[in-house]
């Protein structure tokens, strides 16, 4: 896997990565990420991907990282019981 480029943001760490004919957004907060794959068919290059990332897509990352540690604070409480 080939990192292209980093994409500041001021809650997360995005890297764009290609792998397999793919675009890889590899999205990170704090012990947990995402990831999304694009065909490099089905969009125009880098700038393509970069469009999809919007404040709305962000908003719903973020709802998705609160659940994902919901669910292993949920877990890992149940390990120590």
């Amino acid at each position: 896997m080939r990192q292209l480029e980093d994409i500041p943001h001021h809650t997360f760490k995005i890297a764009l990565h290609s792998y397999n004919s793919k675009y890889i957004v590899k999205i990170e907060l704090g012990q947990f990420e995402q990831l999304f794959k694009v065909s490099e068919l089905d969009v125009t290059g880098l700038e393509g991907v970069k469009s999809m990332l919007t404040e709305e897509f962000y908003a719903n990352c973020m709802k998705r990282f609160l659940t994902m540690r919901e669910d292993w604070e949920r877990e890992f409480k149940n390990l120590n019981k």
